[in-house]
């Protein structure tokens, strides 16, 4: 069974169109919507925006019985990372006391920065 990034891919893929249109609307960048094709859950807010640019209604394709399918990953602890510019909040993060669960955290950390910082520039400046 697909994960949601496999799911979200097929989406774009069969809208015809283009993921330079695409992270252009919605003021990202290429990496960033690729990264999104691998995760196995999506923000909520993402796929919607990404539905918004493509004309699609992700609810039949992340319905609660094919989400019950998909391997979420339930955790004891969690840390969630709040961007001060946006509401978007990023997904939990298993806290791990191992080097590449920390840099692991650091990273995502230092992606979710990163995207906040792109939107702030768009609101700011606006599109190019």
């Amino acid at each position: 069974m697909p994960h949601q990034g496999e799911i979200l891919q097929e989406a774009i893929k069969s809208s015809g169109i283009s993921i330079t249109r695409i992270v252009e609307e919605m003021g990202i960048t290429r990496p960033t919507i690729y990264r999104k094709f691998k995760e196995d859950t999506i923000d909520y807010n993402f796929v919607k925006r990404v539905g918004d640019v493509i004309g699609h209604d992700f609810a039949n394709d992340f319905t609660v019985s094919l989400q019950s399918s998909l391997p979420f990953v339930t955790q004891q602890s969690t840390v969630t990372l709040r961007s001060p510019v946006t509401s978007r909040v990023t997904p939990p993060v298993i806290v791990d006391n191992s080097l590449s669960g920390q840099l692991l955290v650091l990273q995502n950390k230092y992606i979710a920065l990163l995207e906040a910082y792109n939107e702030l520039l768009l609101k700011v400046y606006g599109p190019r």
